[in-house]
C-alpha cells in the first residue's frame, strides 16, 4: 500500500460518507411480514437505519391492523434481544416469535395476543432457533440446533478450524414446541434447511435436507417426508438442479418448490415442480414450460398457488392452475422486504412491500394486484440519482440491466461533457439486480454520492430470464458474463454521456471473481476493486467451506476436470493483468476464503502491478460490522478517484 493511496483516504474519511447524509430522515424498513388467518393483522419486523450511525440498528416487531395501518409496537421481555420469524396461530389468537440476545446462543420463544399483550415465554433454548411455524392442529415447530457452534449459514463468519476437523458438525432438525421443551421429529444425522407442515393425524412434515455439513451440502439437499423422527426421501434432484421453498397445499395431497440451478442457499430461483403426495414414488411434474422469467417465491393464496418472480426488470404475480388467468406485472419490486418477489397472503388478503430505486419501502395490502398503501413512513425520502432499465442484445440473448446516475456531481468529475462509470457486478452468479430502494449507506449510494455512474448488469448466469439464461454460464464462468457486460457498456455509451478512459469494475463474491476475471482478459477499465473474490478454481475447491456448490456449475469434480476450473481461473492469465486492483475480505470468509484474494494480491505485487489488500478481521462473507464497511468503502473510492480522475493524464486506446 503506497503513502499517497493512505493520504488520499484519510482525506476522504473526513468528507465522503458525509455527503447528502447530514441530516437525513432515517429510513424505515420492513420485513418477515406476516398476516394473521383472517388477514385484518399484520405483524412485520420494522427497522428504522439512520445514515449517520455506525451502529448496526435492531428490528421492532410491530403489529397493524388492515386496512388502516394503525401500529402497536410489542413490548418485548428483555432490552438486549432481536426478534425474528413471526408466525400466527390458525386461529389468530397469538402471534410466536424467537427472541435471540445478543451476543450469545441464548434462544427464546414467546407469544403475544393479536392486541400485541400478554407476553409468555414458551421455550428456553440454548443453540439456534429459525423458521417459526404453526401446523394445522395449533403445534408450533421450529428449525433447531442444540448448542450450535456459530449461527447457521456460510455467509456468517466461520468458527475457527482447530483441533480434529469435521470431527462434530451442527446438525439442524426439525422440532415441535411442547411444554416440556423440545420434540425433535426428523433424525440426527440430517441437517434440515426448510420445511412446512403437512395437513395429517399426526405431526409431519416435508422439508429439503442433507447429511453432514449443513454450509457444505445444500446443493445435495433432497426433498423428504418426516414423521416420527424418521424420514422418508420423496425426490431426488439431478446434479445441475437445486430444490427450494416446498409448500404443502392445504389439503396435505400436494408438495410444491422450486428447483433450478442455484448458486447460494436462500436466494431461490428457478421452475416451479409439483409433487403429488398421495402417490408412493411419484415423480414431480413441472408447473410452466419454457417461461423467460425466474420463479423466485410461492404462495397459496384464497385456494390458489402463485408464484412470485422476476421477469426482468419488473416482478411477475401469476397464477398457476388451469382456473380464470390471474397475472399481475408491476415495475416495482414486490417482495417481503427482501431483494426477490414474494407475496403473503392470508383469507382474501396479501401483503408486499413495494419499493424501486428512488421509491422507499412502504407496505401495501389488499386482493392480489389491487394494493393500497398501509405504511407512509417514507414519505420524504428522496433519491439524489435517476435509474434506468437497459436491454442489449449479446449472443442471441436479451440482456437486462440498470443505469444509476447522480443528479448532482462534483465538478471534476465531469472531463469533456463525460463522465466516470463503475460497473458493479452482482454476486451468485444465480441471482439478480432487482429495483430496490438503496441505502446510503450502501456501496452502490457511496459510488453515487462520489459522481460516478453506477452500471449494474444482469449477465447470463442471472435470475429473471428462464431457467436456459441462469445455466448459460455452466461450465463457462466469465468468458460469455463478460461478453455480455462488454456489449451492455457499448449500448449504455450510444444512450448517456459515460467516458471510456474512465471506467471502473467492483462486486464481492461472484461480483468479486469477475472483477479479478474482468482485468485479466482486458484493459478496458482502468481501475478495479474486488471483494470476497475467487483466484483460482483450482485451489479454491480445497479451501472453501462450501466446495458442493461447483459440481453442479462445472459439471465435474475439480479431480475429475481441472481443465474446466483453470479454463475460468484468473490465474490461468494472470500475466495479461495491467489493471490497478483493490482487494479486500473478511478473514473468516467461509465462501470465499482469504486465501483466495491474497493469492491474487501475491501475483499483482510479483508483475509490479498497483495492488492493495486489506483482510478484515472477525468478518464473514460481506461487512457486517459498520465499521470494516466504511474503511473499504472509503479505500475503494479513494482508489476509484485515484485511477478515474478527470483531470489526470488521458489513457491510450483499450483493447
Amino acid at each position: 500500500m503506497t503513502r499517497d493511496f493512505l493520504k488520499l483516504a484519510g482525506l476522504l474519511g473526513t468528507s465522503f460518507l458525509a455527503f447528502g447524509t447530514a441530516g437525513a430522515k432515517p429510513l424505515h424498513l420492513f420485513s418477515s411480514p406476516a398476516l394473521s388467518p383472517d388477514g385484518r393483522l399484520v405483524a412485520t419486523l420494522d427497522t428504522l437505519e439512520h445514515p449517520e450511525s455506525d451502529e448496526t440498528p435492531v428490528p421492532s416487531l410491530v403489529l397493524r391492523s388492515l386496512p388502516d395501518g394503525k401500529a402497536t409496537t410489542i413490548a418485548l421481555p428483555c432490552n438486549d434481544c432481536v426478534p425474528s420469524s413471526p408466525s400466527w396461530s390458525p386461529d389468530g389468537q397469538h402471534l410466536a416469535f424467537i427472541l435471540r440476545q445478543k451476543k450469545t446462543q441464548n434462544r427464546q420463544i414467546v407469544s403475544v395476543t393479536p392486541g400485541g399483550h400478554g407476553v409468555t415465554t414458551l421455550l428456553k433454548f440454548t443453540g439456534s432457533l429459525q423458521d417459526l411455524r404453526y401446523g394445522p392442529d395449533g403445534t408450533l415447530a421450529v428449525l433447531a440446533i442444540a448448542d450450535a457452534r456459530r449461527d447457521p449459514g456460510a455467509l456468517q463468519a466461520g468458527a475457527p478450524e482447530t483441533g480434529e476437523i469435521d470431527a462434530k458438525e451442527d446438525e439442524q432438525r426439525i422440532a415441535t414446541v411442547e411444554k416440556d421443551g423440545l420434540h425433535w421429529q426428523s433424525p440426527d444425522d440430517l441437517y434440515v434447511y426448510e420445511y412446512d407442515w403437512q395437513k395429517a393425524p399426526e405431526p409431519a412434515f416435508i422439508g429439503t435436507a442433507a447429511k453432514g455439513n449443513g454450509d457444505a451440502n445444500w446443493w445435495q439437499a433432497h426433498l423428504s417426508r418426516f414423521t416420527h423422527g424418521q424420514e422418508t426421501v420423496l425426490y431426488t434432484h439431478p446434479l445441475s438442479q437445486q430444490i427450494g421453498l416446498p409448500l404443502v397445499a392445504p389439503d396435505g395431497r400436494s408438495v410444491s418448490f422450486v428447483s433450478g440451478l442455484m448458486s447460494d442457499f436462500g436466494f431461490f430461483g428457478g421452475d416451479p415442480m409439483q409433487l403429488d403426495l398421495t402417490r408412493p414414488k411419484a415423480a414431480p411434474v413441472a408447473l410452466t414450460r419454457n417461461v423467460h422469467s425466474t420463479v423466485t417465491g410461492l404462495s397459496w393464496c384464497g385456494g390458489r398457488l402463485i408464484a412470485s418472480a422476476i421477469a426482468s426488470p419488473k416482478t411477475l404475480f401469476q397464477a398457476l392452475d388451469d382456473k380464470s388467468p390471474l397475472m399481475v406485472l408491476d415495475d416495482d419490486l414486490l417482495s417481503d422486504g427482501g431483494g426477490e418477489p414474494r407475496l403473503v397472503c392470508a383469507s382474501t388478503q396479501s401483503v408486499v412491500v413495494r419499493q424501486n430505486f428512488t421509491k422507499a419501502p412502504e407496505l401495501w395490502a389488499g386482493p392480489i394486484g389491487s394494493w393500497r398503501a398501509v405504511t407512509h413512513d417514507n414519505e420524504g425520502q428522496t433519491a439524489p440519482f435517476t435509474a434506468t432499465s437497459i436491454s442489449w442484445t449479446s449472443d442471441g440473448y436479451t440482456v437486462q440491466g440498470w443505469h444509476l446516475a447522480p443528479k448532482e456531481r462534483p465538478a471534476p468529475q465531469t472531463y469533456h461533457g463525460k463522465v466516470p462509470m463503475i460497473t458493479m457486478i452482482h454476486g451468485g452468479p444465480s441471482s439478480a439486480v432487482t429495483p430496490r430502494f438503496l441505502r446510503a449507506t450502501g456501496d452502490s449510494a457511496v459510488l453515487l454520492k462520489a459522481g460516478y455512474d453506477v452500471f449494474m448488469p444482469n449477465p447470463r448466469g442471472s435470475y429473471g430470464q428462464g431457467e436456459a439464461f441462469t445455466m448459460a454460464n455452466r461450465r463457462d464462468f466469465g468468458h460469455g458474463d463478460l461478453r455480455d457486460i462488454h456489449r451492455g457498456i457499448d449500448a449504455l455509451e450510444k444512450q448517456a454521456p459515460i467516458d471510456e478512459h474512465r471506467l471502473g469494475v467492483t462486486g464481492y463474491s461472484y461480483g468479486g471473481y469477475m472483477t479479478m476475471w474482468i482485468v485479466t482478459q482486458t484493459n478496458r477499465f482502468k481501475a478495479a476493486a474486488a471483494g470476497g473474490g475467487i483466484a483460482n478454481w483450482q485451489s479454491y475447491y480445497g479451501q472453501n467451506g462450501i466446495d458442493a456448490w461447483m459440481p453442479p456449475f462445472f459439471g465435474a469434480t475439480v479431480y475429475d476436470d481441472p481443465a474446466i476450473y483453470a479454463h475460468s481461473s484468473p490465474m490461468t492469465f494472470i500475466k495479461q493483468v495491467r489493471t490497478p486492483t483493490f482487494i479486500y475480505v473478511g478473514a473468516n470468509d467461509v465462501e470465499c476464503p482469504p486465501a483466495q484474494s491474497l493469492e491474487f494480491y501475491h501475483a499483482l505485487r510479483a508483475l509490479g502491478i498497483p495492488t492493495s489488500l486489506v483482510i478484515y478481521p472477525g468478518e464473514g462473507h460481506g461487512m457486517r460490522g459498520r465499521d470494516h464497511a466504511i474503511d473499504a468503502q472509503k479505500r475503494m473510492i479513494a482508489w476509484f478517484d485515484r485511477y478515474l480522475s478527470g483531470s489526470g493524464p488521458r489513457p491510450g486506446p483499450t483493447n
